[in-house]
């Protein structure tokens, strides 16, 4: 089984543009993560695929795997679709460029799901962390999900779900990290299906693959790192990082 990393790259950010060439301790946030990624050892590749030449450069300069897209993409799994079309392989994980502070122990939990998955039901796998303050949970900024009974993810949401309609009934909320394992036919299919209205109204990618019928398994991680949204999450992380 041949299982890559792609890190989709975008320069542009609506709420911190270049966030990704911004300085984490003495390099690029990209780089960290890039370096990140590679130190797990769990990847037989990694690359870095970008709309970006000044992105492409800085990995290149280091002696980085980086691609060039060359097309237009609404989302990052479009961006890695194009990347991967031709090349011979089974698995491609994608690692997000603004979380540099990757958990090897999480993400071989990922890798472990297709490893016992002997009949290929499972098209993707992701990771979801308990949430419980409410503040969060409400954030349309945090992107819920809500599983099944063996954790598949039955559907992700920008509004809290489940609705605590009853207050005295307890229930697990889970953020929905931004972490996917795709098998990579089910990769091929999402850059062909059309965006239909349930991702269109949330903005939220996977919701595709629930609406086209694909299976997603949720793996629980108590990690949490820091994703660089905005300018004020880039200097906790350099209060962070090591």
């Amino acid at each position: 089984m041949k299982i890559i990393s792609m890190i989709p790259a975008r320069y542009q950010a609506s709420r911190f543009p270049a966030k990704l060439m911004q300085d984490l301790n003495g390099k690029p946030v990209i780089v960290r993560t890039y370096e990140a990624a590679v130190q797990t050892g769990l990847f037989d590749e990694v690359y870095v695929v970008t709309d970006s030449d000044v992105i492409y450069d800085v990995i290149s300069g280091i002696g980085g795997k980086a691609l060039r897209s060359q097309r237009e993409h609404e989302s990052g799994s479009d961006r890695i679709a194009e990347a991967v079309e031709e090349m011979d392989v089974d698995i491609v994980i994608n690692v997000q460029g603004d979380e540099p502070f990757i958990d090897k122990v999480s993400l071989a939990k990922v890798i472990e799901v297709f490893k016992n998955d002997d009949t290929e039901e499972i098209d993707l796998a992701s990771l979801m962390t308990p949430i419980t303050d409410w503040d969060e949970i409400a954030n349309p900024n945090t992107v819920k999900v809500i599983v099944d009974k063996e954790d598949f993810a039955l559907y992700f949401s920008r509004s809290p779900i489940p609705y605590p309609r009853d207050e005295e009934v307890e229930a697990t909320y889970y953020k929905h990290k931004g972490i996917y394992a795709f098998r990579k036919r089910a990769l091929m299919d999402f850059q062909r299906l059309p965006m239909r209205s349930l991702e269109a109204k949330e903005k939220i990618e996977a919701i595709r693959f629930l609406e086209y019928g694909k299976k997603i398994k949720m793996v629980e991680t108590h990690v949490t790192g820091i994703e660089i949204d905005t300018p004020e999450d880039l200097e906790r992380a350099k209060k962070a990082w090591i």
